[in-house]
Order: structure tokens, then sequence, then C-alpha cells
């Protein structure tokens, strides 16, 4: 099981959603803690100017961007569409 961190961005985003893709992206959280889960949250990393960091899907048009500060423990950077990426 990982352990998931926030970055106070990433709760402010997060803050902005409306209240069902709140629910849906606490649940895909907790989905994500599980690493067998990560192949179907589509886990990948990332380039460009955010290499380093990886990405999962909450839905089809939201994504989470993180980053791997130890072996078990994942820090949550921010939630959005693909503009995050910029």
């Amino acid at each position: 099981m990982l352990i998931v961190s926030f970055k106070a961005s990433f709760l402010r985003q997060m803050n902005k959603l409306s209240e069902d893709l709140q629910e849906e992206t606490i649940e895909k959280i907790g989905l994500f803690k599980d690493t067998r889960n990560h192949q179907l949250l589509k886990v990948h990393k990332l380039h460009g100017p955010l290499a380093g960091a990886y990405s999962f899907s909450v839905n089809y048009k939201t994504r989470i961007v993180f980053e791997h500060v130890s072996k078990t423990e994942v820090a949550l950077l921010s939630i959005g569409d693909h503009d995050i990426y910029n």
C-alpha cells in the first residue's frame, strides 16, 4: 500500500471541483494506493516540463499529477484536465 500525501496546490484545485467529481477523485485515490490498480488507472510517466512526475486518470477528462517521495510514498501535486500538463 502506498502512502499518499497532498500538496497545498492539489487541495486548492480539488476544493474547486464539483462535489461529484470530488467523490470520484477520493474513490480513485483509494484505488491508486494499491499498486495492482495502476494499470486500470493508466499510471504513466510524464515528459517535457513535468519530466520525473507521473499521472493517473480519475475519469476520461480529469488527471492527477504526482511524484514519488520514496519507494512507498507519493505526493499528489495537481488535479485537472490536460491543461495541468502545461
